[in-house]
């Protein structure tokens, strides 16, 4: 789990669920909480791990085959980790990340079909402990989502290495991150990110204030249990 002070929350799902925005939105309702507030993204986060997202999302790593791209996550993973994530947990801020681990597990274990005993393996060595007390997997058709990613992309930006993809392969990863979910109930919790996004910010907003509540009730009987 996370270190003790702070609070790590990560958000998930396909091209085109939201995450940003709904990131966006809950780091301003934790502020205006007094809450001290980090959000970052995956891959990227810290300068080591940006340089790698620019091989990574370029397609210039493709070539290697997605063995190579999942140690390259990896390594961007674990630098994100020591040099951001970690610190600012310990400080005791709230971490909200744009994909952490379970994005690996979907986009290079699987639909790069790599041996899942080889993707835990190097999740063990990037994280080195840290892991998300709290998942939000933003759920949506894969089809609706790219549609979404496609609009977004003609006003900003080309489509990045995994937006292009074929639409069977999306779904895919939809479905996988459903599995994810439901192998681990405690952690994870499904969005339908269909719905409008006042609706969604508010769904999230409680699931994250109920986390708090219960990391605070956990610091204050913990003097007691040492008794």
């Amino acid at each position: 789990m996370a270190d003790a002070n702070g609070l790590f929350v990560s958000f998930e799902g396909g091209e085109g669920a939201g995450k940003s925005t709904q990131i966006r939105r809950l780091a301003e309702r934790l502020r205006g909480l007094g809450h001290e507030v980090l959000v970052t993204r995956e891959p990227g986060g810290s300068p080591g791990a940006e340089a790698v997202r620019h091989v990574l999302l370029s397609g210039a790593a493709e070539m290697f085959g997605t063995r190579m791209e999942a140690i390259l996550f990896a390594a961007a993973r674990n630098d994100h980790v020591e040099e951001v994530i970690r610190p600012a947990l310990a400080r005791g801020t709230i971490v909200l990340c744009d994909r952490f681990m379970d994005s690996s597990r979907v986009y290079q274990g699987v639909t790069g079909n790599l041996e899942p005993d080889f993707i835990e393996a190097l999740q063990r060595v990037a994280v080195n402990g840290v892991v998300p007390d709290c998942t939000l997997i933003l759920d949506i058709p894969a089809e609706k989502g790219l549609e979404r990613a496609r609009k977004r992309a003609s006003a900003d930006a080309a489509p990045d290495r995994f937006e292009k993809e074929e639409l069977q392969t999306h779904e895919k990863r939809r479905e996988a991150f459903l599995d994810i979910a439901a192998r681990d109930p405690d952690r994870c919790h499904v969005i339908d990110a269909q719905r409008k996004e006042d609706a969604i910010a508010d769904e999230i907003a409680s699931i994250v204030e109920r986390r708090l509540e219960a990391a605070d009730h956990m610091a204050a009987v913990r003097p007691e249990v040492a008794q």
